[in-house]
């Protein structure tokens, strides 16, 4: 192996190394690299050996001829770089429920919010169907999460299971999570939430980029406006997004209100809104939905 081989491996392992620390976990390559690294190095390096020459006689001293004036030439212009391929990871079903798991163990391990690793009883994961069609991601473990270590446990996860179970399903079929895996510290008070920070947001949202990767739901269901900002950076506000569908690399998401809001807002009107947005999830994963469904919330 050459030295300027072993140089540029070194270099490139140091910079997957780098990406890795920050989070990222697929990085796309072009098929002609790919073709590139395919293709096998000779084993053996091929040497040239000049052939010696028969001694020449010093020639005599002549004046150098003057270079030739050339005509300046415009340095050649880049080739723009080949667009970057999407990366697509197959995942067998045994193969899925190690990496979760093995993907649970690194986050409940996570120290990486000291305030919150100092306030917080347990990591609160995710739970569910690892082969979910549907995925619920709220924002954040509320006391009860926390102290039970699984998300939406509370009067919220009641109601939320409550409408899970009205579309059909079950939260067995489904799976559930949090845009962060720790209850936000609230020092100085003896209870109630807070909304977690963009900086914790943002430490935390690559434990979520993983399990919906591994375990690619068809349809997404951001549960209120934090959620949404986590998942997307839109901070529009829930009362303008909800119901209208937005993407979350390639998947379909759904935005609505969290449970909670309901709990504080009993409005007939309120809930039909959740429910239209439910039925929308429905019909797009071709969910069966009877009369009596769609008449859900609807006055006489």
């Amino acid at each position: 192996m050459s030295a300027a081989y072993r140089q540029l491996l070194e270099a490139t392992i140091r910079h997957l190394e780098d990406l890795k620390s920050r989070g990222v976990r697929h990085i796309a390559v072009a098929p002609e690299t790919l073709r590139a690294l395919t293709q096998a190095r000779p084993k053996t390096p091929v040497t040239f050996t000049r052939p010696a020459l028969a001694p020449q006689p010093a020639p005599a001293f002549q004046r150098p001829a003057p270079a030739p004036v050339r005509p300046p030439v415009a340095p050649p212009v880049p080739a723009p770089p080949p667009a970057a391929q999407p990366v697509i990871t197959t995942v067998a079903p045994g193969d899925k429920a190690a990496a979760l798991a093995a993907l649970r163990e690194r986050a409940l391990a996570c120290v990486k919010c000291p305030h919150l690793v100092a306030s917080r009883k347990q990591v609160v994961f995710g739970v569910g169907n690892i082969n979910a069609r549907l995925m619920f991601v709220g924002e954040a473990p509320g006391a009860d999460e926390d102290a039970q270590g699984e998300p939406f446990v509370g009067a919220a996860g009641q109601l939320l299971t409550k409408i899970i179970q009205a579309t059909g399903l079950t939260r067995e079929t489904v799976y559930i999570g949090n845009v962060l895996k720790c209850r936000p510290d609230t020092p100085g008070q003896t209870s109630g939430n807070r909304k977690p920070t963009p900086e914790e947001m943002a430490v935390c949202i690559p434990w979520l980029q993983e399990q919906i990767d591994l375990i690619k739901p068809e349809v997404l269901v951001a549960l209120g406006g934090t959620a949404v900002e986590g998942l997307l950076g839109k901070t529009l506000g829930i009362t303008k997004l909800r119901g209208a569908w937005q993407s979350y690399r390639g998947i379909p998401l759904m935005p609505t209100y969290h449970p909670s809001y309901l709990l504080r807002n009993q409005a007939i009107g309120e809930k039909r809104k959740v429910w239209e947005d439910m039925l929308q999830v429905m019909e797009k994963l071709a969910l069966p939905i009877s009369e009596k469904q769609r008449q859900y919330f609807l006055k006489g």
